[in-house]
Formats: structure tokens, C-alpha cells, sequence
């Protein structure tokens, strides 16, 4: 008698303007033990017709009720780009206060850590010329969407009430994070505008494992350099699988 192959459901938030199904094309290349699980949020994809969330600490706190069951049993992890880096974050730290199943390793891209943030980022970012000018900067979305009224309408609804999410963060200086009883990994491009020092400085949000992998690129280099990026991904969650494996039952003869 042989068990069944253990999977890793590895829930993926997206980045600010954008859907969770921006990590569907990843379960053609990812290894069949990983099981991609996007997490989609209020207001795009899906959930259109939903009203778009207004508060991080409330959509953090909505998103662990509504993940409920796929982080039941604790085999999963957390990974988000930019700010769904940070509202994963949020998510582990939440799950950490009240006592719940943790993940196994939380991985967060292209993020400054939570006390490295830039509380002026954001501010002056409420227009849609403002919007547009950044969402030409980060690079990252496709020329095809500058090119559609509707799909521009879209994009800027989504991107300014993602960006009045990450205004309302904030993060308490004085006593800062509760550093996380699991591993960190950390995925930066080269060539972004977030200094490498302050993703660096996800060190200190885990009491385990922090590692750092950098890539060549820009805000978006998971897509620019997405097959070496995939393989480090593998790389980091390929010790998590081999964790479970070892906890598992033994094979009946």
C-alpha cells in the first residue's frame, strides 16, 4: 500500500490593482505537489460585484475567516507580491495572535518589510493621472489594457482602492512586529525602487529561517524573469513538502 503524494496548497495574494489570477499560468510549471490557491479580493476577478475592502486590518481579518478551510490541517503557505506580500503578513501575524494553525513558511515579493515601509508612497496617488503615471512606472501591465477605456476603468478602480488599503497600514514603531515562529523567504528584483536593505529587513519579522533571493528586474520581475524565479520558489518550499513527508504516517506492508 502506497500514501497518497503530500501537496503544499500555497495561497497567493495579489499585487495592488491587480487579481489573484495573475498566478493561474503558474500551476502549468509548478510541480504537482504545489497546489496554487489564489486568494482573490473584494471588488475584482470573481468577487466584481463585491464592494472593494477599505481597511488592511479588515481585510486581513476577512481574508483569514474566508481561508479558513484550505489553511485547514496546517499544510500550506503564504505568498504575496508587493501588497499582497503585506497582506499576507497580516495574515500570519493574525493567525500567530489568536492561537490558529500556522503556515508553514510565509514568502513575500517585492515588498519593503512592515517597518520599512514608506508612509508616503501612497499619498497623492488618488487620481486617475496619478495612477496612471504609476502604473507606467512599475511596469508590469500590458500595453493592451492602456489601449481599452474600459479595461484602464477597471484597472484604476482597483489600483486606488488597493493603494487606500496600504494608506490605512500602519505599523507601531514603538513595539514593531512579533517576529514569526516559521520561516521568511524574500524575493526582490535588482533594478525596483524598493531599496534591497529594506527587504532585507524581513529578517526580523521571523524568530526561524530568512533567506533572500534577487533577481534581475524591476518591480515585476517574477514575470520578467519568471522560469528563474519559479525555480527558487520550488527551491524554498521544496524543504516544507520533505517536513510533512517526515511527520506523515508510515506505509502499511
Amino acid at each position: 500500500m502506497s500514501l497518497t503524494p503530500q501537496t503544499l496548497s500555497l495561497l497567493c495574494l495579489p499585487c495592488a490593482g491587480a487579481s489573484a489570477t495573475m498566478y493561474l499560468r503558474w500551476r502549468r510549471f509548478l510541480p504537482q505537489w504545489v497546489r496554487i490557491v489564489p486568494v482573490e479580493l473584494p471588488g475584482r476577478g470573481a468577487r466584481t460585484g463585491e464592494a472593494f475592502a477599505d481597511n488592511y486590518d479588515a481585510l486581513v481579518a476577512q481574508l483569514c475567516d474566508e481561508q479558513a478551510e484550505a489553511m485547514q490541517g496546517g499544510d500550506f503557505a503564504l505568498f504575496g507580491h508587493s501588497m499582497g506580500a503585506l497582506l499576507a503578513h497580516g495574515m500570519a501575524s493574525r493567525l500567530h495572535d489568536a492561537g490558529r494553525t500556522l503556515p508553514r513558511a510565509l514568502l513575500v515579493s517585492a515588498c519593503a518589510a512592515p517597518s520599512q515601509r514608506d508612509p508616503e508612497r501612497f499619498e497623492g496617488k488618488d487620481d486617475d493621472a496619478s495612477l496612471t503615471a504609476d502604473l507606467r512606472k512599475q511596469g508590469g501591465t500590458p500595453e493592451d489594457v492602456f489601449a481599452s477605456a474600459e479595461l484602464m476603468r477597471i484597472t484604476l478602480d482597483v489600483l486606488g482602492a488597493d493603494y487606500r488599503i496600504c494608506r490605512s497600514f500602519a505599523h507601531d514603531a514603538a513595539t514593531g512586529s512579533v517576529p514569526l515562529p516559521m520561516p521568511v523567504h524574500a524575493f526582490a528584483g535588482r533594478h525596483d525602487d524598493i531599496d534591497i536593505q529594506r527587504i532585507e529587513a524581513w529578517s526580523s519579522e521571523t524568530a526561524g529561517t530568512f533567506t533572500l533571493d534577487a533577481f534581475d528586474g524591476g518591480h515585476f520581475f517574477i514575470r520578467q524573469h519568471e522560469a528563474a524565479f519559479l525555480e527558487a520558489l520550488v527551491r524554498r518550499l521544496g524543504p516544507l513538502i520533505a517536513q510533512e513527508k517526515a511527520h506523515a504516517p508510515h506505509a502499511l506492508a
